[in-house]
């Protein structure tokens, strides 16, 4: 079982890690483009992708903070216990509003499309999901918190300058920042946020598999559809020729 995560884990990071550089250097315009398969000029020594990386809860244009954060220092240490940036809507951080936009990136939504959809649904991240692939089991599988972990977890790896898997990068542990996740969503202290939560994953469901409207498919509203109403037509029309007749 673990060789077998361990390949799985193995095949989205290695997906994620060419993804990552292709939309990172579409969105940043980048003057110098992240190569997919170099991961050494990844990290906070490259400066978007120490902006995704960074705290959400500190400056990161600010060139005392990245060098802090670069030089390691007590000050400014990176870990788990930080929301990072590119968990945020527009990459944008409220500190008077610190849930506004969490896990609603545009690079988070693509992750989780190339990872549990297909890497080509990730190319249309900014809609809503084309309903296409709409069933209980799919709006189970957006809503499970392990999988928003992962997703979350993957791009984080995908974003850093380390080349190969490890639970522990620097002071950041990915073990302990995949609960800190679940927690969000499981360990939730009332019935207010929890209907918050809710409506995050509704938020997901909608942007990974779309919305379609069967249930508004009443018996009424489908009688006045042309297939419906060619059935009538077509019996109407053998009626009135059997009482030719």
């Amino acid at each position: 079982l673990k060789k077998g995560g361990d390949a799985a884990r193995g095949d989205d990071t290695s997906t994620l890690k060419d993804l990552i550089a292709a939309w990172v250097n579409q969105d940043f315009c980048l003057s110098h483009l992240l190569r997919s398969n170099d991961k050494q000029l990844r990290g906070f020594v490259h400066v978007d992708c120490g902006k995704l990386l960074c705290p959400a809860e500190w400056d990161w244009p600010n060139d005392r903070v990245k060098a802090s954060i670069c030089n390691r220092t007590s000050n400014f240490i990176v870990s788990e216990n930080s929301w990072p940036m590119f968990v945020y809507e527009s990459y944008s951080f409220d500190v008077n509003d610190m849930e506004k936009g969490l896990f609603k990136s545009k690079i988070l939504v693509q992750a989780f499309k190339a990872v549990f959809t297909s890497p080509s649904s990730a190319k249309e991240a900014d809609g809503d999901g084309n309903g296409a692939d709409i069933s209980i089991e799919n709006n189970r599988r957006a809503q499970r918190a392990l999988n928003q972990a992962k997703a979350k977890t993957c791009v984080r790896f995908a974003l850093s300058s380390v080349s190969s898997w490890c639970t522990i990068d620097g002071d950041f542990d990915y073990e302990a920042f995949w609960n800190n996740i679940v927690d969000f969503f499981e360990a939730v202290p009332g019935p207010v946020t929890g209907r918050r939560v809710a409506k995050l994953l509704e938020w997901w469901t909608r942007k990974i598999f779309g919305k379609n409207h069967c249930k508004d498919l009443t018996p009424d509203v489908v009688s006045r559809m042309s297939v419906t109403a060619l059935a009538e037509q077509r019996k109407e029309q053998e009626d009135a020729a059997f009482d030719l007749e």
